[in-house]
């Protein structure tokens, strides 16, 4: 542990070097492991933190962020992102992205509100999947038991993450069973057709009296393509 603890140090204050090698990680069920020379080997179970990095959000720029943050410096985060910004998608959301993104293996993204930083269940378990696969974890303050740095919240996370994986096929089996149905109807799928059908008929006799695809497609203002996709359907 004390050597664990002299490495998170040192790799805060050394510069990157951009020739050098990453260390290969690799994954265990229940477990994380930072893949290191010989057998030693740091493990996510005894849970050694190298830096907490906190994420406080507010959704409008007359909201104060104050407490959140005072909550997070509270915490013992080292690091803070914080923004003002809509939720209702994860691209109006570039602090989290950073936050995300400045995570090591064995660091914790911290969130001051789970409400405040996810838009959605859904949103909120592929944010801790994205946490998960860079060996770090996340924990919530005003969630208890939203802590993937305890053996309970990684198992709420594998249970979590079943029940969207779940929900995700369902969805997918209901929208193609739909198109079968649809399909079935006669429904056509695709953009629609450039040429409405008094247009395609002219079309088609136009092609019938010898004229080119491309001499057709001009008279309607359309590529000679539309046209042979025209004549391909009869």
């Amino acid at each position: 542990r004390k050597n664990v603890a002299a490495a998170c140090s040192a790799s805060q204050h050394r510069q990157p070097n951009p020739n050098r090698r990453k260390p290969s990680l690799r994954r265990k069920v229940g477990q994380f492991f930072v893949a290191q020379k010989g057998q030693n080997r740091v493990s996510l179970d005894s849970y050694t933190i190298c830096m907490k990095i906190g994420y406080a959000r507010v959704s409008d720029k007359g909201q104060n962020l104050d407490r959140q943050v005072a909550a997070l410096k509270k915490a013992g985060c080292k690091k803070i992102f914080y923004e003002k910004q809509s939720g209702k998608s994860t691209h109006n959301r570039p602090e989290l992205e950073k936050a995300i993104q400045a995570l090591s293996p064995t660091d914790v993204l911290v969130l001051a509100e789970w409400d405040r930083a996810t838009r959605s269940m859904t949103d909120g378990i592929r944010i801790m999947e994205r946490v998960h696969e860079r060996f770090a974890a996340i924990k919530v303050l005003d969630r208890t038991w939203l802590d993937l740095t305890t053996p309970i919240g990684k198992g709420i996370l594998a249970f979590l993450s079943a029940l969207a994986e779940d929900e995700r096929e369902r969805i997918n089996r209901r929208s193609n069973a739909g198109r079968k149905e649809a399909k079935a109807k006669g429904v056509k799928f695709g953009p629609k057709f450039k040429l409405t059908l008094h247009q395609q008929r002219e079309a088609l006799e136009m092609l019938e009296a010898g004229k080119s695809l491309r001499a057709v497609g001009r008279t309607f203002n359309v590529d000679a393509s539309t046209i042979q996709r025209l004549k391909d359907r009869g």
